[in-house]
């Protein structure tokens, strides 16, 4: 071990003791069993004194507090330099500057769309070789996240660009564990059984679901995450992919009977609050209120994991409200598919140490670090799950590493007309009495005119 290392290993314990001038603790270092192992052998390999790495993200204020964290110990184990800049118009600034050659080392795009299509201008460089099997044997579903990241270069040759790195999950169910246990509710593991469990529900006297799909200007968009989960759960990803991409038509009877799956909920007046016509109408901030009712107005309510910035002040997730895995089919075969979103990074400015800093984001520490802080979620199958801030993380985390597939949210990866405006609009449509043939219809002949 180098006389660096033994340096940065003491500047990693007074890290560990540093305090923010408000006086908290960033977080517990070396508490929860950090993988320290891989990180001493990436130390001993690297010496990049006097090397900067310049990153941008949309990470921004607390996340860029964390982030932050995370970076300084790359610099302590390399003697490299790390410049992160968050930025709330990163999407116009990363297409700015690499247009301009005037690109950060790296970029943390917020969702694939924009960095496939700066690949396929030659504005991104290819992860370093094997950083596709490494991911594949990596990350739970592994080939998921090498295709998410693997994008047509200006040549059109399939190349891999993007590593993710902190993922959102949308596929949950939240719900009441005090009136589950009232009414003496088991937590249903397959779509037959939540689907059995809303019957008995209805059968006790209660209504089984809140949904609500206002959100101003992008009203409608809850009910995309009902059909993107419906299509993951009764047709393979692939087909999946083919809908994304519009190969597959978006009035092609799968599609229209994923449709049909979210008005089997929605649709029904005995199963949601406030009946069927109140679907279009309730603001999806407000729309879990019915959890917490006395008694309660819904008892489940499938939203993703941001959810809890909205449910009444002083709620403990875990006590007064959890969440379950929004379930697949068991007669479909078609494993555990996750939906969620997520953040990759890819090389806009190639040098030595940014590949250095690509191989340190490969480390179950570099998730940890961020884990133990708070808000954060990873594939990584390497990571101690003892290393997350919360029970819920931990258990959101667990979610993900079951996945037998991860695909992202279809709307976003969409033409914006498409999947930010006709697709939105007509799931109002749908709940608002339009049969699903005509609302896919629809999407489908504006998605053929932008061509």
């Amino acid at each position: 071990m180098t006389a660096r290392f033994y340096a940065g290993a003491a500047a990693l314990a007074l890290f560990a003791g540093m305090a923010h001038a408000d006086g908290h603790q960033p977080f517990a270092v070396g508490e929860g069993g950090f993988s320290w192992d891989s990180f001493n052998e990436f130390a001993e390999k690297y010496d990049l004194s006097g090397q900067t790495v310049e990153i941008t993200g949309a990470w921004t204020g607390n996340e860029k507090e964390k982030v932050d964290a995370v970076f300084s110990y790359f610099e302590t184990a390399t003697g490299a330099t790390v410049n992160y800049s968050g930025s709330d118009s990163f999407e116009q600034d990363i297409v700015i500057s690499t247009r301009s050659g005037s690109a950060p080392n790296l970029a943390a795009f917020p969702q694939p769309g924009l960095a496939a299509d700066l690949a396929s201008q030659g504005l991104l460089s290819p992860l370093p070789e094997g950083s596709a099997e490494w991911i594949a044997d990596n990350y739970a579903a592994g080939q998921s996240w090498v295709d998410l990241g693997t994008y047509a270069d200006a040549d059109g040759n399939d190349q891999t660009y993007g590593l993710f790195y902190r993922v959102d999950v949308k596929s949950l169910v939240w719900y009441s564990p005090i009136a589950f246990d009232e009414a003496g509710y088991d937590i249903p593991e397959t779509m037959e059984e939540l689907k059995e469990l809303t019957d008995l529900i209805v059968e006790d006297g209660g209504t089984p679901w809140c949904i609500g799909l206002g959100s101003g200007a992008a009203t409608g968009w809850p009910a995309t995450d009902w059909v993107e989960e419906m299509m993951l759960r009764t047709q393979p990803p692939a087909v999946y992919d083919q809908w994304v991409s519009n190969e597959m038509k978006f009035d092609d009877p799968a599609i229209i009977a994923a449709m049909e799956e979210f008005g089997y909920f929605a649709l029904n007046d005995d199963y949601v609050d406030g009946g069927a016509s109140a679907v279009a109408n309730t603001d999806f901030r407000d729309s879990p209120a019915g959890l917490f009712a006395i008694p309660p107005s819904c008892y489940m309510h499938r939203q993703a994991s941001f959810i809890p910035a909205f449910f009444p002040e002083g709620t403990e997730v875990g006590e007064d409200v959890d969440f379950f895995y929004f379930p697949a089919y068991e007669g479909k075969d078609l494993g555990k598919p996750v939906l969620g979103a997520g953040a990759l990074f890819a090389i806009t400015n190639p040098s030595e140490a940014t590949n250095a800093m690509v191989e340190f984001l490969k480390l179950p520490v570099s998730h940890e670090l961020w884990m133990a802080q708070g808000g954060f979620l990873t594939p990584h199958k390497g990571v101690n799950p003892e290393t997350y801030a919360s029970d819920s993380l931990r258990a959101q985390g667990e979610i993900l590493l079951n996945a037998t597939t991860f695909r992202f949210d279809a709307s976003d990866l969409m033409p914006g007309e498409i999947g930010a405006g006709a697709f939105w609009t007509g799931m109002v449509d749908y709940t608002t009495g339009a049969s699903a043939e005509d609302v896919a219809k629809g999407i489908q002949e504006r998605w053929d005119a932008i061509q």
